[in-house]
């Protein structure tokens, strides 16, 4: 087993943990604020190091022993975030319920890319993210406000944003090709270099809402370290585990090196009206001019469909 890690800035320190998830669950000794739980969903894709073919029972067993040693290294009130294929929603709300979560949330991140068709039934749009807290009541929930683009025949603005709800319908993933855009990391030939990596925009809905700073962060399944490239801009401490030594040197190098589609502040106003904003993220990274100009920052998606040059480029 080996170990990366850093102290990065005055309050938050990230470590890399290389090897087998379940392993190192327990031998971990932190304790846990806010987990990010997103495994292989047993597709039958390719892993370098992960059997992605187990039987059913096999693999619902592995997803119970992880959310159990999860939750027993978790504080009380921490949080877990669960995402699955839509289709596998009553197996994940069992594995917490049985493994001690309090279910909480069940969020439907519904994509804004193309649905996949099906022949027989409806066409997938979504994947689901549940929400669940180790007690009954989660000790941090941060009451986000969002500014997002206006839906069709809408002709007055949010003056002071909306609330988030249980439907993320306006952050995209990335999928293969253009719609993967500058974010998504690439080997020297071009190809993806995962291509399951989670959306920074996501992981820091997540962790805004569920954390806040100087709290821990577990990705047991780490694979690019989105997780623990925001956790780190946010000075949130991070754990993450990744059994591929690849990903485990990608995310070290991705945390040092920050890219301009890492930047969280590409995102700033876009969560502008949140009432405490300032107390859970890290405005260190904001200079004086930038912060000057807030009003007029937008994220990065929508500086691009507007044809404006973004701030943090």
């Amino acid at each position: 087993m080996k170990i990366e890690s850093a102290e990065s800035g005055k309050m938050s320190n990230y470590k890399i943990y290389e090897g087998n998830c379940i392993n190192i669950l327990s031998a971990i000794e932190n304790r846990i604020d806010l987990t990010f739980l997103d495994p292989p969903f047993n597709q039958n894709k390719e892993y370098k190091l992960h059997n992605d073919n187990l039987s059913d029972e096999d693999y619902w067993q592995l997803m119970f022993d992880v959310c159990k040693k999860i939750y027993e290294l978790t504080s009380n009130g921490g949080s877990i975030y669960f995402m699955q294929r839509e289709k596998n929603t009553e197996y994940v709300l069992k594995c917490l319920r049985e493994s001690g979560w309090t279910l909480q949330n069940l969020i439907i991140w519904k994509k804004k890319t193309s649905a996949v068709p099906c022949s027989n039934k409806y066409g997938k749009h979504y994947q689901i993210i549940a929400f669940a807290s180790k007690g009954d009541r989660p000790k941090t929930f941060n009451k986000l406000r969002i500014s997002p683009p206006l839906p069709p025949n809408y002709k007055n603005g949010y003056e002071n944003g909306i609330y988030v709800t249980d439907v993320w319908d306006d952050i995209r993933e990335l999928t293969s090709g253009y719609f993967a855009g500058d974010e998504a990391i690439r080997s020297k030939n071009g190809n993806r270099f995962h291509k399951q990596q989670s959306p920074v925009h996501l992981l820091l809905r997540i962790i805004l809402s569920s954390s806040n700073i100087g709290d821990t962060i577990l990705d047991p399944f780490a694979g690019t370290g989105t997780t623990l490239v925001v956790s780190n801009q946010l000075q949130r401490n991070s754990v993450g585990i990744e059994i591929d030594p690849d990903n485990a040197k990608c995310i070290n190098n991705r945390i040092k090196n920050i890219r301009e589609s890492d930047n969280i502040n590409n995102y700033y106003t876009y969560y502008i009206h949140t009432e405490n904003l300032n107390d859970i993220w890290n405005n260190n990274g904001l200079t004086l001019a930038n912060k000057n100009k807030k009003q007029t920052l937008l994220p990065l998606e929508l500086h691009k469909r507007a044809g404006i040059q973004p701030l943090f480029q």
